[in-house]
């Protein structure tokens, strides 16, 4: 398992191995063990909707106690954050990923996309994959990281919500 095949999975089936949304936080728990919770959880309680768990660069959005999004959170530059349990030795992998080799990949694979063209603007665009409905984000990194080609698009976040 590499890291390229836990987004392309995610961006295919909007799943992470076994987690999903619709999930009970519990179920997600047992898998990845107690992640950390929002400030506003902490101060609130666990009954306190729309915020997420994380786990590293994985987040998991909580409503009525039940995963309501997953995200993967990529830092262009440095090494993957995910758990063992999602990517084990996840720090051995780069967590910088060119737009056109992922959406290359995408395409290798068979996973369908379109442009978010609310989410493409500026120094940022967006796709999202068919059906899973996984939104990918990429965008120009910021000075002072450290990338081979700052002008170029890197694949910074991907993102899957219920509706």
């Amino acid at each position: 398992m590499t890291l390229m095949n836990v987004l392309l999975d995610f961006a295919a089936t909007g799943r992470i191995g076994p987690l999903h949304c619709g999930m009970p936080l519990t179920g997600a728990e047992e898998v990845l063990g107690p992640g950390r919770p929002h400030p506003q959880i902490v101060m609130k309680g666990p009954d306190f909707d729309g915020y997420p768990y994380a786990w590293g660069g994985l987040e998991l959005v909580v409503t009525r106690r039940h995963v309501s999004g997953i995200s993967l959170r990529l830092d262009p530059g440095s090494v993957a954050r995910l758990p063992p349990e999602v990517l084990p030795d996840a720090g051995a992998y780069a967590a910088t990923v060119l737009r056109e080799d992922f959406t290359a990949a995408l395409d290798a694979a068979g996973c369908g996309y379109v442009t978010n063209a609310v989410l493409t603007f500026d120094e940022q665009s967006a796709v999202t994959t068919r059906p899973a409905g996984v939104n990918v984000l990429f965008g120009v990194p910021v000075a002072g990281v450290a990338v081979p080609d700052r002008s170029r698009f890197h694949l910074e976040f991907l993102d899957k919500q219920t509706a």
